[in-house]
């Protein structure tokens, strides 16, 4: 007499699946591929989902509090002053390079409280098409300083993509709209963007924590695999650097980065030194600047 195998519970078949994504997928991008787009497409591309958010939003829901006790006209405001700086920056100009990012914008913010849902709607499109005109030809090696940040240009624009997406979704969660996700380009931008940026993140929140070799996998659009080496390499971390493996999806982890979800809400599959991983994970939503 044969028996029937017990077949696995869904969260059984999801441990399983990363487990296997940790142990089988080498260091590079996600198969398939999405096609490239350049910094600058998805800068643009964040900008027209941002825009066709604000032109489908009923005239009262502006006045609902989204962020920081901005509603949603202050917190388009707050972008309206990020491209006034952004603008700047591209022009060399020092002083928005040590900027803070909410106290430089924070006069943009109030001043559309002033305004129309349509006038602050066409002043975002006019600012972010200002930046672009301001592009053309861009040099996207070249370093710009912006906020306390000094990035290339290309790396700052994809921060940029990743600013106008997130607060794009704070608006539709505080509308009552349904999240997006960015096309898988753009996504790919934005996790390997990320990725590079981890250690930074990582040492804001523990500068002088041990050293851990990373083997990072993000799964679905925009995903790939990473190996990184966490932390300094010094004579008072001696002995063999611990390992860990974290596998998480692209889109979650990037909601992490951007500070909007806590760490458990990423619900990673975690290997090796377990203990080294709410660091990480701390790091990672460290680098949001809101």
């Amino acid at each position: 007499m044969t028996g029937h195998a017990r077949q696995p519970l869904p969260s059984e078949l999801r441990e399983r699946v990363l487990a296997a994504a940790w142990t089988a997928r080498p260091v590079g991008r996600a198969i398939p591929e999405p096609p490239p787009i350049s910094p600058v497409t998805a800068f643009r591309r964040a900008a027209d989902g941002l825009d066709q958010t604000l032109d489908g939003l009923a005239a009262p829901l502006w006045r609902t509090p989204v962020l920081r006790g901005l509603d949603v006209h202050g917190l388009i405001g707050h972008l309206i002053g990020v491209e006034q700086d952004m603008q700047q920056a591209l022009a060399g100009n020092p002083t928005v390079a040590g900027a803070d990012h909410v106290q430089s914008t924070q006069a943009a913010a109030e001043q559309e409280a002033t305004h129309t849902p349509e006038q602050t709607r066409q002043a975002f499109r006019q600012a972010t098409d200002h930046t672009l005109a301001l592009l053309e030809p861009a040099d996207l090696d070249r370093i710009v300083g912006l906020h306390r940040t000094r990035l290339p240009l290309g790396s700052l624009l994809i921060a940029r993509a990743f600013e106008l997406w997130t607060h794009d979704n704070d608006i539709r969660a505080a509308a009552g709209l349904p999240l997006t996700n960015p096309d898988p380009p753009t996504l790919t931008l934005m996790t390997q963007l990320a990725v590079r940026l981890l250690p930074h993140g990582i040492r804001q929140v523990d500068p002088d924590a041990t050293p851990v070799d990373l083997h990072l996998v993000l799964t679905g659009p925009g995903g790939g695999t990473w190996n990184i080496a966490l932390n300094e390499r010094t004579d008072r971390h001696l002995g063999e650097v611990p390992d860990v493996g974290i596998v998480a999806e692209a889109v979650i982890f990037c909601r992490l980065v951007a500070n909007r979800i806590p760490p458990e809400d990423l619900d990673p599959h975690v290997t090796g030194a377990v203990a080294h991983a709410p660091r990480i994970l701390a790091g990672a939503a460290a680098l949001a600047l809101d």
